[in-house]
């Protein structure tokens, strides 16, 4: 794999709200570790209208390792104050001053660094937030059957600035 930056811009036309809609989109290949990552961003968008079918996606993207009870929780928690603003906010476009309200199409910006592939079939890759001053990182492995890349661990759900419609400060 190439060991610089990379940056890689995946589109989406709508964002699917099932697993047959995911698996049907082109990037359900998993052959790249980006593509995984966008459509981990896609499912958990998902959630708030359907966390059952959010968690089947999940699921399908993490492979042969699904999503642990404590990862369930966790989604619950963080979804929990009504931040469904938080994943959308992945997507160009979305800012706190625009209630992140998202481009069309849905394009989204996957980076790697020199560090994202220093442990063998593992990438750390990162996704910038309209509301966040850092990217936050998504760790991708790679399965040796097959050459996928399935999800690992996501650190997409931490807080980020409010909505101006959600800020009485704003």
């Amino acid at each position: 794999m190439d060991s610089g930056k990379q940056t890689v811009s995946i589109s989406f036309n709508e964002l699917p709200k099932n697993l047959a809609q995911l698996q049907a989109l082109p990037e359900s290949s998993l052959d790249t570790p980006f593509k995984t990552a966008a459509l981990t961003v896609c499912a958990l968008c998902a959630y708030p209208s359907d966390k059952d079918a959010a968690i089947e996606m999940l699921n399908f993207l993490k492979g042969p390792q699904p999503l642990s009870p404590y990862d369930i929780q966790f989604l619950r928690d963080r979804f929990m104050d009504g931040k469904t603003y938080v994943p959308v906010s992945y997507f160009k476009g979305a800012v706190p001053g625009n209630n992140y309200v998202p481009s069309e199409p849905f394009t989204i910006e996957v980076f790697s660094n020199p560090y994202s592939y220093d442990n063998e079939g593992y990438a750390k890759l990162y996704i910038r937030s309209g509301g966040a001053d850092t990217e936050r990182p998504i760790t991708l492995r790679k399965r040796g059957s097959d050459g996928k890349w399935f999800l690992w661990e996501q650190m997409l759900l931490a807080d980020i600035r409010k909505p101006v419609a959600a800020d009485p400060w704003a």
